[in-house]
């Protein structure tokens, strides 16, 4: 089958037309981790470059990563563990008293569409709930999300909590929201800052190719 109408159906967000044509891969016998590698993360790491070019908006954005989402929801149980997560994983969750979730989930989903094997914790996630995550599933990312700036200073209790932990230098922190700065990640001892869900990918890949 050509995979390539599954990426411009992902890329166009039409979900049940993509689905569609997901179910069709399977029934054809395609190898499931072929319509992920080859149909699907092409289709959501072009969703990310048109984001950042300028040449897509949010809505579009969020019904390209909806449609993947969907898509994902059939695929995974057919997909063998070493298909999933090829890029590593990440445990991404907003801070305790935030209960934003839409720019949490989208880069949940972008990095997902990345390859990575993402754990969403979830909002109103307490400093202990990070470290207790992190413990248990050994990410090589951590996404922290607020959207307040009352919320903000949870992200530089986590990190002390990490530290604490011993294990701050087992993963790679990065954080965002609307509010969030670049000056701040600095301040608190994040690695990185993403302004939004869509350059998030980039950043973290330019990041971890540098410390190759």
């Amino acid at each position: 089958m050509d995979l390539t109408k599954i990426t411009e159906a992902l890329i166009a967000g039409k979900a049940d037309q993509l689905k569609e044509l997901v179910e069709e891969a399977v029934n054809s016998k395609t190898n499931p981790a072929d319509i992920l590698n080859k149909g699907l993360l092409p289709g959501m790491d072009a969703v990310g470059q048109k984001w950042k070019a300028g040449d897509m908006f949010m809505p579009e954005v969020l019904r390209s990563a909806k449609a993947m989402s969907t898509s994902m929801d059939y695929l995974r149980p057919l997909l063998k563990d070493d298909d999933l997560g090829n890029a590593g994983s990440m445990v991404i969750g907003t801070v305790a008293g935030d209960l934003h979730d839409i720019g949490k989930d989208l880069a949940a989903m972008m990095f997902e569409g990345a390859g990575y094997k993402v754990i969403n914790i979830g909002i109103d996630q307490s400093n202990e709930n990070f470290v207790d995550a992190v413990k248990e599933y050994k990410p090589s990312l951590l996404g922290m999300s607020a959207l307040l700036t009352t919320t903000m200073p949870r992200m530089g209790e986590v990190i002390n909590s990490l530290k604490e932990a011993g294990i701050r230098d087992q993963v790679t922190v990065i954080i965002g929201g609307a509010p969030v700065t670049e000056e701040f990640a600095k301040e608190i001892g994040a690695d990185l800052y993403a302004p939004n869900a869509g350059t998030a990918v980039e950043i973290t890949k330019e990041y971890l190719m540098q410390k190759q």
